[in-house]
């Protein structure tokens, strides 16, 4: 019951501000919207306000903001083509979409992804300003024939300082001894109450990278405890931080799309509908904070995927309104037609690779 509700309430609060930034754009630069609808297909419940009626779909995969004039129909270059045997459709009234400057519309087509990335930066900013869980400098393993064995520190030391400079977080410690790229450092300790110094020359090791790659880096042989303490920051360090967070997990995020394509990332690891409502309800039994994080890096995926050039995606919308620019005049409608059926055919493939990988972890573990 908690991975259904934990589910259902990502997805439809991240699909709600996708569809919010589209709604909202097309607004304020005075595009009529027909419907704004969380998800697709039958409609369940609907209520209609002013021009615009607000409608919950059957599917629960997606939504969409439906505008006058989207479909450009009655538009050729900018320009009407009504005439007695088809007289002025709705495209052409100054509110359509396809009567708005190309800058408009990329703009309300941008919104929806740009949507998803400041709501991950609302969502990071939260969490820091809340507090998150750090790993202290505790050391709870020494590895043997390693540097720090041979210095001789120990299990349940603290480390305070590297090079006299003070440390409190594992990461933050870690980061100083990479950094040192194999000259000997400093590290001083807290050992029962007594502070005792040692003099650590750390080796180069190999290791694998989080998308698998063999990587090198320096260390000296111990591994952290478990015990972490809650850091909080104020609110405007948090609204930097976020902001930090929220550029670091774009990068990773398109940076694992490139792996993947150089099929250095396995294409096993794509997950679909199944992976994300087992994981939401992994983040919920963690706590609010787990959630919370799983949130905002899920609205950057939702943010960055959908800014694709495939032309189903709101990225394939974006490089029709680009050919526009270079071209003077937009793609016939036969174009874009047999783009759109690509599109939607190579998003469908990916959707039921990524929901076959899913089944395949559920059967086989």
């Amino acid at each position: 019951m908690t991975t259904v509700f934990a589910s259902i309430l990502v997805l439809g609060l991240l699909i709600f501000v996708h569809e919010l930034g589209h709604f909202l754009a097309a607004k304020r630069l005075g595009v009529a919207v027909v419907r704004f609808s969380l998800g697709f297909g039958p409609v369940l419940l609907s209520r209609r306000v002013g021009e615009t009626e607000y409608a919950l779909s059957a599917i629960p995969l997606g939504g969409y903001v439906k505008m006058i004039g989207e479909e450009e129909d009655g538009i050729q270059g900018g320009e009407e083509v009504a005439s007695e045997e088809a007289p002025a459709s709705p495209q052409l009234r100054e509110d359509s979409f396809a009567n708005k400057p190309a800058w408009a519309r990329a703009t309300i087509i941008f919104a929806g992804p740009a949507f998803n990335l400041l709501f991950a930066w609302l969502l990071y900013s939260i969490l820091f300003a809340t507090g998150v869980p750090v790993l202290t400098t505790a050391v709870g393993e020494v590895k043997e024939d390693m540097p720090a064995a041979a210095a001789g520190i120990e299990a349940g030391d603290t480390i305070v300082a590297i090079n006299g400079d003070a440390v409190s977080r594992w990461d933050e410690m870690a980061g100083l001894i990479r950094a040192s790229e194999g000259r000997p450092v400093s590290v001083e300790v807290d050992r029962d109450g007594a502070s005792r110094t040692f003099t650590v020359e750390p080796h180069e090791i190999e290791g694998k990278s989080i998308f698998g790659e063999p990587v090198s880096a320096w260390a000296i042989g111990i591994g952290p405890s478990s015990h972490t303490i809650t850091e909080r920051s104020g609110v405007f360090e948090s609204v930097g931080r976020g902001f930090e967070q929220t550029i670091e997990a774009c990068r990773l995020i398109v940076m694992s799309l490139v792996k993947l394509v150089q099929r250095v990332v396995p294409a096993s690891n794509l997950g679909g509908p199944l992976m994300i409502m087992k994981m939401a309800g992994d983040q919920a039994e963690e706590g609010a904070q787990a959630l919370l994080g799983f949130m905002a890096i899920l609205s950057v995926n939702l943010g960055i995927l959908n800014l694709l050039p495939i032309p189903i995606l709101d990225g394939g919308q974006l490089m029709f309104m680009g050919i526009e620019a270079i071209r003077r005049r937009p793609l016939g409608a036969r174009q874009r037609e047999l783009a759109m059926q690509v599109g939607m055919l190579l998003l469908f493939s990916l959707m039921g690779f990524a929901l076959f990988n899913d089944i395949s972890r559920i059967v086989f573990g």
